[in-house]
């Protein structure tokens, strides 16, 4: 079975993927932290986002893997943990643009793919259920206000030690949004069949519940063919 969620930053993805594939006994795969890191390691390479020739040869040179160490979700680079390295406020920004690279979303897509083979998955992005599995078993596109958004992005950051703004983080969070949902490659899309959840006044217990219900019902209609009352 393949889940895609998708939504825009600081809607929850991440951790109600990671949530919802532990509940399920499912392969996780967070394809956001996969963009981060060809953003660090083009930032790295002084590459620069629009140059599509050099960020596809990166990205051949990549190898990103993901693994569980004391209950906490680890991402390697190259075999070295950059899970924190990629989630500040300005590597956001810059995986914005570097998404948008053809070559780029190319390379990950294939990648994505490759890791689902076989197997039972969790994928998060912006684009899972519109163009990675289009024909995905079970889509959920998440969505909150933007001043929850940027609050809850806030608190994660704070929680690491960075010095943030909370008006400087949701103006990003905005920022980002007409970023992801105007470029010309992948924008982020609802799909047409995924179920909406507006978390803006709901816990990450009460969106996972929702969440867990959904995939119970497809699960069932599978096992009877459809043919269930």
């Amino acid at each position: 079975m393949i889940i895609a969620i998708d939504g825009p930053s600081g809607s929850g993805k991440s951790t109600l993927s990671q949530r919802l594939a532990q509940a399920l006994d499912f392969v996780h795969i967070d394809t956001g932290a996969m963009y981060r890191s060809v953003a660090l390691a083009a930032q790295h390479a002084g590459i620069a986002p629009d140059d599509h020739e050099r960020l596809g040869q990166l990205c051949r040179q990549l190898q990103i893997r993901f693994a569980r160490c004391d209950g906490q979700e680890r991402v390697y680079l190259n075999g070295e943990d950059v899970s924190e390295a990629i989630r500040t406020p300005q590597m956001s920004l810059l995986t914005s643009k570097i998404s948008a690279s053809p070559a780029v979303r190319r390379a990950m897509v294939e990648l994505q793919r490759a890791m689902a083979v076989d197997l039972d998955v969790v994928l998060e992005g912006r684009d899972i259920g519109t163009v990675v599995f289009p024909d995905a078993d079970v889509k959920f596109f998440l969505s909150a206000s933007a001043k929850t958004r940027g609050q809850r992005r806030y608190e994660q950051l704070r929680s690491r030690g960075l010095e943030v703004s909370l008006e400087d983080i949701i103006d990003q969070v905005i920022a980002r949004d007409a970023a992801d949902s105007a470029r010309d490659h992948a924008p982020l899309q609802q799909a047409a069949d995924a179920l909406v959840i507006d978390s803006t006044s709901l816990s990450i217990e009460q969106v996972l519940e929702r969440m867990l219900l959904r995939v119970q019902q497809v699960r069932q209609s599978h096992h009877c063919g459809g043919r269930c009352a």
